[in-house]
């Protein structure tokens, strides 16, 4: 046999040998690869991640919540030229291979083959990336690989191509947390797909690449030479024309990052929505692309973020510079680039932005931004009539807030920003804003700036309330048998426990009147007056009552210290308590959360919150407590006249309705008769007395009550008016005085003041007619009752009162006044 023949024979038997264990192999590697592989199947029904975003109640965006940005699209919704940049750059056979392009396999094996390099490019379809990213690790292997390429077989025969692709382009990362090209798009260019530009489209698909490192923010120049490689390809492919590409290339590379444009500023309130979603849905509510809507109104909401900036720095200016945040030693070679750096790290708080000063001279000082940009402060830009120079030296962080130059409140075209020199506010303060009849928040501002601190003081900081804590009290009295017009002793008393301490309440200021009304003594807020008044009703009955406004009756102090406002309350349970007064006695719980809808649009969750219903049947009935049928010893619950018995004017019975069947009664937590009463007495807090300066707003409606502590430590102002209940509170963190002077109608009224004449607008005025069971009763100013039609001071007071108020003696004011000081066991 010829020797070439041999020797042919012998290759044909090698190559064939070779063939079989080749085919052993695979068939070896298929057994051991392919029960492991996952079922493609599951790409048809793909929950990709996508961020929650949390809506106002008319639709503006409050927030997005999650580590992606996602916004998957449909294959339909991308550009053709968009879809041809990346078939151009990563898979140029897409749309003719079934899954696995073996040219580009034998070019990666040749490359291995006839190179060093251990990872070659080439050889992943756009089919097997998908494989990849969906059901396999990124670690380099052959088994993978070949699993890699089993993979995207079977998914050639269960998807279509279009299916693939559009998995393709919506799980891909791009960098900067977003995950798909719709999310790419809007983030580096703040746009949806169909408004991209050529080349950035380009741009977008040379990403995926080096996501981290090589998209358009990170590295510019890297990112601009796979661009203008990828539109080489492009013009090759005869995707665009050879004009168009070199228009394209010559675009200067332009991304910058856009966040999602949150239209209605309220962290707070978005904040508190992240942590209701998780605790209804689990960790996976920030990543199934929930649209959640509130009941925020975004007028009232930006009226509240206003009203608390403005009454902070308004405190803080009473109270002069308190010195700079931070000092930083500059050296001497230190310029201004170098400085700025130090301030990456320092957020800007509301309009306050963080400044490094330079230098000073003539009164003024040079001063340098986050941004980088130099200002400079006059002599007449600092504090308080105090030059900057006088203030700060080299190396200080302050805060500048940048003023207008026109009149309306805008800059002047061309202008130069001015700015002056201000200080982050020591004290801060909390807003809670609710709809009486329902509980639905409306505004809600947690602090002076979430930037500065994320504590909710609304909801988690727990301060006393003070004097606005009295109405609560008040309240148990009304519902025992006491009256608006009954007399109690405004004069010094001693309480002494089981140990012998001594506590001597006092009114603020020192003096006392001597017997008053309760609704003076409500007005003119005296300490104590409401001292007896819980002395005389009962600490437990009392908790127990007060416990119906919501409160945890543990968080209720079981002495009488709890009549001056020692319990430890929070805002937004102190406003809930106030609601029952305005509408009409009902217990609401305050809600946020309106509505939730899943990423297809179907509604998962809908709020039906319980409501007040004063008409409803039954719903004029007390179920709180039982009146008390007899008089509390020592204490005149309305003297009678020596005049004949009065002919007292009855209410009208209200008529009943029906309510709707799927609307739930909201608890009745006190009688609707003595939230009137609560009502009136509130109404005149603010017409003659610690609330006067609310009677600026203009609205007969308008109620409240004020609210100090010791050491001026606390100041509140809780109140209604149109239906609309609003707490606000000043302190600070640290528990010291706001100083001397501070109380509620100073510190905290300004602030409900500016909130509520927006939140006003267009509301009408609240009516407080009396209920059904009450009698309108003239009485004399020491709480007598005069006969019908002979003038004194109208009261409504409850049937059964009148009964009592005409049953007891007159009151001996000699006998009382003339007891100075009485001694009474606290316990």
């Amino acid at each position: 046999m010829p020797r070439f023949r041999r020797l042919l024979r012998w290759a044909l038997l090698a190559a064939a040998g070779l063939a079989v264990l080749g085919v052993i192999a695979l068939g070896t590697v298929y057994y051991l690869v392919a029960p492991k592989l996952p079922d493609v199947e599951s790409l048809h029904d793909v929950d990709l991640q996508e961020p929650m975003y949390v809506y106002a109640r008319d639709g503006r965006l409050m927030a997005v919540f999650g580590e992606t940005r996602r916004y998957p699209v449909q294959i339909e919704a991308v550009p053709e030229r968009l879809k041809q940049a990346f078939i151009a750059i990563e898979d140029s056979r897409f749309y003719e291979h079934h899954g696995v392009d073996y040219i580009g396999v034998a070019r990666a094996v040749w490359l291995l083959a006839t190179t060093d390099d251990s990872r070659v490019p080439g050889g992943s379809t756009i089919t097997q990336q998908v494989a990849r990213q969906f059901f396999l690790s990124s670690e380099y292997s052959y088994t993978r690989k070949i699993a890699e390429m089993m993979l995207a077989w079977r998914m050639e025969r269960e998807l279509s191509k279009d299916e693939i692709f559009e998995l393709y382009l919506n799980k891909g990362f791009f960098g900067n947390r977003s995950y798909g090209v719709a999310a790419a798009a809007e983030f580096y260019y703040g746009k949806d797909l169909d408004e991209l530009a050529l080349d950035e489209m380009a741009t977008l698909a040379g990403i995926p690449k080096h996501p981290s490192s090589g998209n358009p923010l990170s590295n510019p120049e890297r990112a601009r030479v796979r661009r203008d490689y990828i539109l080489q390809r492009m013009a090759a492919l005869d995707y665009i024309s050879d004009a168009e590409m070199a228009r394209a290339q010559a675009v200067p590379m332009h991304a910058t990052a856009h966040e999602p444009p949150i239209q209605l500023y309220a962290p707070y309130v978005s904040e508190m929505v992240r942590r209701e979603m998780i605790a209804r849905f689990g960790a996976e509510a920030l990543t199934k692309g929930y649209h959640v809507t509130t009941t925020i109104d975004p007028q009232m909401q930006r009226a509240a973020n206003q009203a608390v900036r403005d009454g902070l720095v308004l405190y803080d200016r009473r109270h002069g510079w308190h010195g700079v945040e931070q000092e930083f030693d500059l050296g001497a070679d230190e310029d201004a680039e170098a400085a700025r750096s130090r301030l990456r790290s320092i957020p800007t708080q509301t309009d306050m932005l963080p400044a490094i000063v330079l230098g000073t001279e003539d009164g003024g000082a040079t001063l340098v931004l986050r941004s980088g940009r130099k200002i400079t402060l006059g002599a007449d830009d600092g504090w308080n009539d105090r030059s900057p120079a006088s203030l700060v030296k080299r190396g200080d962080l302050v805060r500048v807030r940048r003023a207008t130059t026109g009149p309306t409140g805008k800059d002047e075209p061309g202008a130069t920003p001015e700015y002056k020199l201000t200080q982050i506010p020591r004290a801060q303060s909390a807003l809670v804003s609710l709809e009486a009849e329902t509980g639905a928040l409306r505004a809600l501002s947690g602090g002076f700036s979430f930037a500065g601190s994320k504590f909710n003081r609304a909801t988690q900081a727990r301060r006393q309330p003070g004097s606005s804590f009295k109405p609560f009290l008040y309240a148990a009295a009304l519902e025992r048998g006491f009256n608006p017009a009954s007399i109690v002793l405004d004069a010094p008393v001693v309480f002494k426990d089981r140990r012998g301490h001594i506590w001597r309440p006092q009114n603020d200021g020192g003096k006392f009147s001597g017997p008053m009304r309760l609704r003076e003594a409500l007005v003119r807020s005296k300490n104590l007056v409401s001292v007896r008044l819980l002395d005389a009703i009962g600490v437990d009955y009392a908790r127990k009552y007060i416990s119906h406004f919501g409160f945890d009756e543990a968080s209720l102090p079981p002495n009488l210290s709890m009549s001056l406002g020692t319990a430890s309350l929070t805002p937004i349970s102190v406003a809930r308590g106030y609601a029952a007064f305005a509408n009409g006695g009902f217990r609401v719980t305050p809600w946020f959360i309106k509505q939730v809808k899943d990423r297809d649009g179907a509604v998962v969750f809908e709020e039906n919150p319980a409501t007040a219903c004063p008409y409803c049947a039954g719903g004029q009935h007390s179920a709180a407590s039982t009146t008390a049928k007899t008089v509390v010893e020592g204490f005149n619950l309305g003297p009678v006249a020596a005049a004949p018995a009065p002919e007292p004017k009855a209410s009208q019975p209200a008529e009943t309705v029906e309510p709707p069947a799927d609307m739930k009664i909201a608890p009745r937590a006190i009688d609707a008769r003595v939230a009137y009463q609560i009502v009136s007495m509130t109404r005149d807090v603010v017409q003659r007395g610690t609330g006067t300066k609310a009677k600026v707003l203009g609205r007969e409606d308008i109620a409240g009550k004020t609210g100090s502590t010791n050491d001026y430590r606390d100041a509140w102002f809780s109140g209604f008016g149109g239906n609309l209940v609003t707490t606000v509170w000043v302190g600070r963190d640290n528990f010291e005085s706001l100083g001397r002077g501070e109380y509620g109608g100073r510190a905290a009224l300004p602030i409900w003041i500016d909130y509520m004449r927006i939140a006003l607008e267009d509301r009408p005025v609240a009516a407080n007619e009396p209920p059904e069971g009450m009698v309108e009763v003239s009485v004399a100013a020491n709480g007598s009752l005069l006969p019908a039609g002979s003038g004194g001071i109208s009261e409504w007071v409850k049937t059964e009162d009148l009964e009592r108020m005409q049953s007891y003696a007159a009151f001996d004011d000699a006998v009382d006044a003339a007891r100075a000081e009485e001694t009474f066991d606290i316990f």
